[in-house]
């Protein structure tokens, strides 16, 4: 009853509400037809309105239903507007324009057209055409044909309740008749805005129901509705064919993707957002409509440009760009029903995909480049074929070029973009899979180069082209990897190499373009050319390696060119020439396989030699995996040259060192703490050649060292020899077994060996520290005598010697009691040592010098400068390697300054002294030397440089103008250098009076020297010296607080 009631009084609110808005829409008519008959100033409107109604057919005065004439009498003043401006613009046009004189003053405006209106008079036009599209267009749209009117705003929610009711005749005629109306009064440009900008849907959803909707067999209508002929027809859809050609594109997808409406509602659900209520399901008629129309738009010119920017314009870079970035690129992958085929589909789309890589908008570019980049990733899995056709090749058909014998030149841009959309889709995508990395395989040599190309110069393409080879290089398998690397050493024929005519030169904007020249006369300068291209090859190469650090790349390449380093071996040695049943052509074209094979042994030594020059050992063996197969090519090798020689020999001196430093270090591997059953596995290859070593190596040194390792690698730690064994630690699990003291491993002790119960109770360091790899034990701590390591110093076996220098050495930096007493004896020794003719020794003899002048400055540096101006002092010394002894004592005495610290000062007068006067020796290198260690020197004395300032200046400007040797040259500007930087900001107090002579004598390098090395440092003192001298002309400015306290 409570119910009836309400809902009854509902309806009778709703009846007032409609009596009183049809009453007031009613009375504005009226009052309008009063004002056109009685106001004389209306004259002009009534006029162009009674032109206007000649003109139409579906004007009718006499109609009943209120809000229809309401609508007619707003569409009859719109088209007499419309009328009335377009005979004003056209006058306005006739009427030849004012000059500056006749306007009166230059700074008067021209005049306005007159289809420019106010702001009050474009809110009055909004608001008419508010009216005519609620009450003339929108109730007369089907169900499910654009968005309804009650969800736009409450004024359409309020009037759609109010016009509900009742048929209501001619509803299709009434529709073409409001819509015609519309389209007709947006002809003109400046009214076209106003109608499009908020009513651009609406007028859309009617010409698709007016041209496209289909008539149900047996449905129910008037006979008006039935009367719209197949013209009519035919006339909506060609409107809104120029309705789509007129609008901005972006807008049009947007309103048909509105139009289109959302997915199907299920009948009873309730649950959804505000937007999902909004987009109600359409008609199946209008979706296929609008799918159609879409597709169109799509595959039209800059059709994809087009959708992007409708779904994504406006965004904020959040998850929900994201999906849409997503959506968007699955609408792309998708061959809509409407093409003739998906190869004519994908040739016409892939382009304008490429083309949304260049955009140079910042805001649109992210986001257009995100979905190129996403489509790209996607087709190259799901459709393969298309991907490389329509995508790939064109992408990367510049540096395709580049292989090609065809005499193409390729610009700066074009190269420059191909490299950045390589990048954008490779790098930055990040989607390996099969096709993208053939693709990109296919190009990587032309890359390669040009990344060698661009660390000769400055270049913005150098850090693209660096990411784009890591890339590669992390994400393919590694047999690829490595076949890659061998292409790029020049070890192997590359697929898609540069043309032999053809270089890259430096572009204009940093980048690069590709040009051709003819090859060069000279064949000296084009063999120099070569190699000195194929070794900055192979410097890039490392310096990519080295980027590597956490990959097994580096190792294994290293690996796999020893390995093919022993094959080729083994195969030459194999292969004997029997020259006896061959002909002349035969013999040749061996001798020559045979050159061809010795070339490629030799680059493949060199590719070896650069990487362990170039690349640390943490780099190149960072798995016991990659060390165990780094012994079994060393072993291997070792093992072949026992097998092929005839004659017993003790061999090169060099190799067995090698093998001894090789099997020391897998005696270190085997003391590990934790050794798994697959580590022995893995060993277990080193056992054939082991045994090889052991029975047929000369030495017997690494025959019993081979001996001893392949027992503990055969019986899995169970079996250690002790004469192996050089410490023992004490473990975790058991505390009561402690390990016996260390023993130096001593080739003259017998082979004894016990078994061990444990293997956790295994020592864990072997007879030979490596200083190299890190050291397993400190050789300070044990408990061999001092006189022992006196008696190691003096073995003719080159690594048991140095490796006691470099005792000698800790002792001394420890002050060891020992070693204290019998510091005569250490420093006659590193003496001597100075003296050998192997790095390895003189090296350590020269920091064992350094650390006894760090110790007894006083003492030892008298003695040291004594040695240096005059020659070796020893009774043992050679005359004729005297200059390399001095220059070794150079480096002494240039790591003593460095040590100096403080006392430089003090302890660097007689060093300055002794080295102006090598300055005057007769030979360059001590001259450079003595510079050299000036230099380092003069950055320690700060203001004790002060008396001796201008004796500095005048030696190194004599030097530097009547020096004939660049080298000389170059070490005394480089001393002005160091003094500078040394000094900082003490320059201008401690080079006061010879601040200026040591300027110009920079400036006179600068213009007047020969050198470039000379010419660069002398830029760098400069810059120092300028640095120095702003410093002290404006200096920084402190915010400080000072108290003052008043007597």
């Amino acid at each position: 009853m409570t119910s009836a009631i309400l809902s009854k009084s509902v309806r009778d609110a709703q009846c007032s509400q409609q009596e009183a808005f049809l009453a007031v829409l009613k009375a504005n008519r009226d009052l309008l037809l009063l004002q056109l008959q009685r106001d004389s100033s209306f004259e002009e409107v009534k006029r162009l309105r009674e032109e206007v109604m000649v003109t139409i057919s579906w004007y009718s005065s006499e109609t009943e239903d209120v809000t229809w004439g309401f609508v007619q009498e707003c569409l009859l003043l719109l088209l007499t507007l419309a009328r009335h401006l377009s005979v004003e613009l056209e006058r306005f046009k006739q009427t030849p324009a004012f000059s500056a004189a006749e306007q009166g003053t230059p700074e008067v405006a021209p005049p306005l057209p007159p289809d420019v209106l106010s702001v009050s008079h474009q809110k009055s036009l909004e608001a008419a055409l508010q009216f005519v599209v609620s009450l003339g267009l929108c109730p007369y749209l089907a169900p499910g044909v654009g968005v309804p009117l009650g969800h736009r705003s409450a004024f359409g929610a309020m009037v759609e309740t109010l016009i509900q009711g009742g048929e209501v005749a001619a509803v299709s005629h009434r529709l073409l008749t409001t819509t015609k109306v519309l389209l007709q009064f947006a002809e003109q440009s400046s009214l076209a805005t106003l109608v499009f900008t908020r009513h651009l849907g609406c007028v859309i959803a009617a010409l698709c129901q007016l041209g496209y909707r289909p008539h149900r067999a047996g449905s129910s209508g008037t006979e008006e509705e039935k009367e719209l002929s197949a013209q009519e027809r035919q006339t909506c859809k060609e409107a809104l064919k120029n309705l789509f050609g007129k609008v901005y594109q972006p807008i049009i997808i947007k309103e048909l993707l509105i139009l289109q409406g959302g997915p199907k509602q299920v009948l009873g659900s309730s649950s959804g957002s505000g937007r999902r209520a909004t987009l109600g399901s359409a008609p199946a008629w209008l979706r296929r409509l609008c799918g159609q129309l879409l597709s169109e738009r799509l595959m039209q010119p800059n059709g994809v440009q087009a959708v992007v920017r409708a779904i994504l314009e406006g965004g904020t870079g959040d998850e929900s760009d994201w999906k849409k970035c997503e959506g968007v690129t699955k609408i792309l992958l998708a061959c809509p029903q409407q093409s003739p085929s998906a190869d004519s589909y994908y040739r016409q789309v892939c382009p304008q995909i490429l083309d949304l890589l260049h955009f140079e908008d910042k805001i649109s570019a992210q986001q257009f480049q995100r979905v190129a980049t996403r489509v790209t990733l996607l087709m190259a899995q799901e459709k393969p074929t298309f991907a490389q056709q329509y995508l790939l090749t064109p992408l990367l058909a510049p540096l395709h070029c580049y292989g090609s014998h065809t005499q193409t030149t390729v610009e700066e841009m074009e190269l420059t973009r191909c490299v950045e959309d390589v990048y954008k889709i490779w790098v930055v995508g990040n989607s390996p899979s099969a096709l993208l990395l053939q693709a990109l395989e296919e190009v990587l040599p032309v890359i390669f180069t040009l990344f060698c190309f661009t660390k000769q110069n400055v270049s913005h393409l150098r850090a693209p082209c660096q990411e784009i080879l890591l890339w590669y290089l992390n994400n393919t398998e590694t047999s690829l990897a490595l076949s890659t690397l061998r292409q790029l050493s020049g070890l192997q024929g590359q697929k898609n190499e540069l043309a032999a005519d053809s270089h890259f030169t430096p572009g204009s904007n940093g980048g690069a373009r590709c040009s051709f020249r003819d090859s060069c006369s000279d064949e000296d300068d084009a063999l120099y050319e070569k190699l000195s291209g194929e070794q900055w090859r192979l410097d890039c190469l490392m310096q990519l390696l080295v980027e590597l650090k956490d990959s097994d790349l580096p190792g294994d390449f290293f690996l796999d060119l020893l390995q093919v380093g022993t094959a080729a071996d083994e195969e030459e040695n194999d292969v004997e020439l029997d020259v006896s049943a061959m002909t002349l052509l035969e013999v040749e074209q061996q001798l020559l396989g045979r050159t061809e094979r010795q070339g490629q042994r030799l680059a493949l030594l060199q590719v070896l030699a650069v990487m362990v020059e170039s690349l640390q050992h943490s780099l190149l063996l960072r798995k016991t995996t990659q060390v165990v197969d780094f012994m079994v090519s060393l072993l291997q090798r070792a093992s072949m040259c026992l097998d092929q020689a005839t004659v017993p020999s003790r061999g090169n001196p060099i190799e067995s060192q090698t093998l001894s430093m090789g099997m020391s270090l897998v005696a270190t591997l085997l003391s590990g703490p934790q050794l798994t059953a697959e580590d022995y596995s893995s060993m277990s290859r080193l056992i054939p050649s082991l045994e090889i070593l052991s029975q047929k190596h000369s030495e017997v040194v690494i025959q019993e060292l081979a001996s001893n390792l392949r027992t503990v690698i055969a019986t899995h730690g169970a079996c250690w020899p002790e004469n192996l064994t050089a410490q023992k630690i004490q473990t975790k699990e058991n505390d009561s077994h402690t390990g016996p003291h260390p023993s130096p491993l001593d080739s003259n002790s017998p082979n004894k060996t016990h078994i061990r119960h444990s293997a956790s109770s295994r020592g864990s360091a072997a007879g030979t520290t490596l200083e190299e790899g890190g050291r397993t034990s400190d050789p300070c701590t044990s408990n061999k005598p001092f006189s022992d390591w006196l008696l190691e110093a003096c073995d003719p076996d080159i690594p048991t010697r140095a490796f006691a220098l470099r005792v000698l050495t800790q002792k001394m930096q420890n002050r060891n009691m020992e070693a204290l007493q019998d510091q005569e004896k250490v420093f006659m020794l590193f003496l001597e040592n100075l003296e050998h003719e192997d790095s390895f020794i003189y090296l350590s003899a020269i920091r064992g010098l350094a650390a006894l002048a760090d110790s007894y400055p006083e003492r030892i540096l008298t003695r040291l400068l004594k040695d240096f101006q005059h020659g070796p002092s020893l009774s043992t010394s050679s005359k004729e390697h005297s200059l390399e002894t001095r220059l070794k004592m150079g480096e002494v005495l240039m790591r003593a300054s460095r040590a100096m610290g403080e006392l430089a000062p003090h302890l660097g007068r007689p060093l300055v002294g002794i080295f102006l006067q090598g300055t005057r020796d007769s030979d360059q290198s001590i001259r450079a030397s003595s510079l050299s260690n000036l230099g380092e020197l003069c950055q320690k004395m700060d203001y004790a440089l002060g008396p001796l300032a201008q004796e500095l200046s005048c030696c190194l400007t004599a030097l530097i103008k009547t020096e004939k040797e660049a080298e000389v040259r170059r070490a005394a500007v480089h001393v002005i250098a160091l003094l500078l930087r040394g000094l900082c900001d003490k320059t201008t107090q401690v080079l006061s009076n010879v601040l200026l002579e040591l300027y110009r004598a920079l400036k006179w390098v600068v213009h007047s020297d020969v050198d470039d090395v000379a010419v660069l440092h002398a830029q760098l003192a400069l810059e120092e010296l300028d640095d120095v001298m702003r410093r002290f002309i404006f200096p920084e400015q402190k915010l400080e607080k000072k108290i003052v306290v008043l007597p």
